[in-house]
């Protein structure tokens, strides 16, 4: 997109208020430490009162008058009543978080009393600035650890009740009409057709779908009129995807709008599960979980694809669920329905931010609406293919995200929200995109020690007594709290890959927060061969090269000076080292095709037209004559369980799915094209030909609609990531997914 879908152009830009505050604060803090340096005897005498207090802090705040030995007794204490309590219930229950937040909070309470009271270094100005500015760091993840450890507590689980208001849309008591919204920019015509397909297989009678296409294709028109569904344009590009969205809402006039981004593809009860919440007409949006039919990105490149569910997954299985307990879910522009009344009500799709989907949702809170999140993955979707298309797409969230700072649906400022839902949507949804800046601010800390600078004042009977419990009982709950969605090494490459590129975009949206358009991320990528991306690994690599000076520095300066101190930078520089590592690791985007394959049991049967061979029956899982298959939507892969000589290439055949219970039976012509011979039985890659649409239907309904095809998988803990990582690079083995 170009200047011209922004608010605010570049020629007439102003800076906003909130810009010239932060501007403002920024300056006042510098000053006074420039101040202090500079020796003004009145600042310097405020600092010295303040370190004062530091090396004299309130008796409550000094370690008990027993032996070192002993001050390891409350960090193994509330390890194992942790672990136990995980053991005990797996599954998280009322009882288990309660007990495990307690824990936590009382832990964050007691460390950030000490941290604030009696750890800040203060003896200059130099370890007092990093001093002061590693204590707002904590902070701010301390504040986003315990807040999200309270909303824990206001769990909902919303399964049952998508039950019972399935049963009047089934019955036919509550059926209203619904407009199937499809916004596309230049995406693939096969992909585009996949989704109409999933859309139009959807059980539900009152339904309407429409591809709205912001590129004016007569390819796309063409397709739409071959598949049966309404075809929109407009005239401009304005306001990217939300423009295209409202432009599409005013043609239209459904009592319900679902929207699916052109890569999305429903499952057949996505309607039937979601539609039934609308009896209440005071609901404004149901937003259901999103799952992505390709592997994550990330675990693919790391060679865990199999292993790891996908980065969303913690996204959807846990946060959406801690906002939805506090009436805050979070639209997330695809796999959702509005309702029509209460999205006119507000104009339509906020224009104001590039993420128009989360400020809009914040939009109809403030006017009273409830939203609705539905735990349910009845939908799935494409995920970034490459490493720059993921930058592409992270970027475009947080300038869209922090942009929210500098417009009305600012959820600080806009009129309506509840005060939990406002600091709700400030810690999952503003605070969560400024983090990379803090958490670059942790990479960086160890070079500190090196330095000389001590940003942290403490013994090491204060380090054992205040800081070893809070961090290693949160280490060793964490993935129990995110519901095994993510684990501990796993959160911080995801949060840490970025990092950089993402805090340089929070200051530039910060003085300038409207300065790019909406960039679509590219999506039906393949790749030949591995490509790394040394655009992004060059400053990590430098960041690198910082710990590992910053790791002899330490050990040298506790060898040698016996520096106690220096332990906390030999742990914490280590770590990091590991950290990066990992992190470049996955920047090597391994070699992958646009084909998503799937393992599926069905009856099959091969059967060969032009040989003396004997057709092939069986299931697609395990038979006599079939061992295995996989299936896309272009053909399949055989492993056989007998040996065939001498197949000529391309050898045509025909491939027959069966469907006993279904009475279902349909041909497809194909080849062969490839012949595997390194496993004890030959694999056979066949390529499906001269594909009709009704085929087309076919395949795409049964390997992306079936209900409960996409089951939410668990993370293994970080002991067994970390044994798989090095089996990896040992063993050169990639546990790369074939489909989902």
């Amino acid at each position: 997109m170009n200047n011209a879908d922004l608010p605010t152009s570049n020629k007439d830009y102003r800076p906003p208020t909130g810009t010239l505050v932060l501007l403002a604060i920024a300056f006042l803090i510098l000053s006074v430490f420039v101040l202090w340096a500079a020796g003004v005897s009145e600042i310097a005498q405020v600092f010295n009162y303040l370190a004062f207090w530091q090396q004299h802090p309130p008796t409550w705040l000094y370690i008990p008058n027993i032996s070192d030995n002993y001050l390891w007794l409350p960090t193994v204490g509330l390890f194992f009543a942790v672990l136990l309590i995980a053991k005990i219930s797996p599954e998280q229950q009322l009882w288990s978080r309660l007990v495990v937040v307690l824990i936590l909070l009382g832990l964050i309470g007691r460390y950030l009393l000490w941290r604030s009271l009696a750890s800040l270094n203060l003896n200059t100005p130099l370890n007092g600035f990093f001093s002061l500015l590693l204590l707002i760091v904590e902070l701010y993840f301390t504040f986003r650890i315990g807040f999200q450890a309270f909303l824990l507590l206001q769990f909902k689980d919303r399964r049952e009740e998508a039950e019972k208001n399935a049963i009047a849309v089934t019955s036919g008591k509550f059926t209203p009409t619904v407009d199937i919204l499809i916004p596309t920019y230049n995406e693939p015509a096969h992909i585009i057709q996949r989704t109409v397909i999933g859309c139009q297989a959807l059980e539900y009678p009152q339904k309407k779908i429409y591809v709205l296409d912001d590129t004016r294709r007569e390819e796309i028109r063409h397709l739409a009129q071959k598949l049966g569904c309404e075809y929109l344009t407009r005239p401009d590009n304005k306001y990217a995807k939300a423009g295209n969205l409202n432009h599409a809402i005013a043609q239209t006039s459904s009592d319900l709008i679902v929207v699916f981004d052109v890569d999305f593809i429903p499952t057949k009860n996505f309607l039937t599960r979601t539609v039934g919440f609308f009896q209440d007409p005071q609901i404004g949006f149901v937003q259901t979980s999103q799952d992505f039919y390709n592997a994550d990105l990330i675990a693919y490149n790391l060679g865990l694809s199999d292993v790891l569910p996908h980065a969303t997954e913690n996204y959807y299985s846990h946060y959406q669920l801690l906002r939805d307990g506090v009436d805050c879910t979070g639209l997330s522009g695809s796999s959702l329905v509005l309702n029509r009344a209460a999205i006119e009500k507000i104009g339509g799709f906020v224009t104001t931010s590039l993420s128009e989907d989360y400020f809009t949702g914040i939009s109809l809170s403030a006017q009273g609406y409830k939203s609705v999140y539905l735990n349910e993955k009845l939908s799935a979707g494409l995920g970034t293919e490459n490493m720059t298309g993921n930058l592409t797409q992270r970027l475009r969230w947080s300038r869209g995200t922090l942009q929210g700072f500098f417009i009305k649906e600012n959820p600080c400022t806009i009129p309506g929200l509840k005060l939990i839902q406002r600091i709700t949507h400030l810690e999952e949804g503003l605070f969560s995109w400024i983090g990379d800046f803090p958490r670059l601010c942790l990479l960086l800390t160890p070079f500190l020690y090196t330095l000389g600078i001590v940003p942290i004042q403490a013994s090491l009977p204060e380090i054992l007594y205040f800081l070893l419990p809070y961090y290693l009982v949160y280490f060793t709950a964490y993935t129990w709290l995110n519901r095994k969605t993510q684990s501990f090494l796993i959160g911080d490459i995801y949060t840490s890959i970025h990092c950089i590129p993402l805090s340089l975009n929070l200051f530039k949206v910060l003085l300038n927060p409207f300065s790019e358009g909406f960039k679509v991320t590219p999506k039906g990528v393949s790749r030949n061969a591995s490509v790394f991306h040394w655009d992004l690994a060059s400053p990590l690599i430098g960041l690198l090269i910082i710990n590992l000076i910053s790791f002899g520095g330490t050990i040298y300066q506790f060898s040698v000076n016996q520096n106690q101190l220096a332990a906390i930078g030999i742990i914490w520089s280590a770590y990091n080292l590991l950290l990066i590592s990992c992190i470049l690791a996955s920047l090597l985007d391994a070699p992958k095709v646009s084909v998503e394959w799937f393992k599926l049991s069905k009856p099959i049967a091969i059967k060969f037209l032009e040989t003396d061979f004997s057709p092939l029956s069986g299931t697609t899982t395990d038979s006599a004559s079939v061992a295995t298959a996989i299936i896309s939507e272009f053909g399949i892969k055989v492993t056989l369980n007998q040996k065939i000589d001498h197949l000529s290439l391309p050898a045509p055949l025909l491939v027959e799915f069966k469907d006993g219970a279904l009475r279902e039976q349909i041909e497809f012509s194909g080849e062969i094209v490839s012949v595997s011979t390194e496993a004890e039985f030959p694999q056979l890659e066949i390529k499906f030909k001269n594909l009709s649409l009704n085929q087309q239907r076919y395949l795409v309904e049964t390997l992306f609609c079936t209900p409960s095809q996409w089951q939410r998988r668990e993370t293994p803990g970080d002991l067994q990531i970390l044994w798989l990582l090095l089996k990896n690079v040992v063993t050169k083995n990639k546990f790369r997914s074939t489909g989902s």
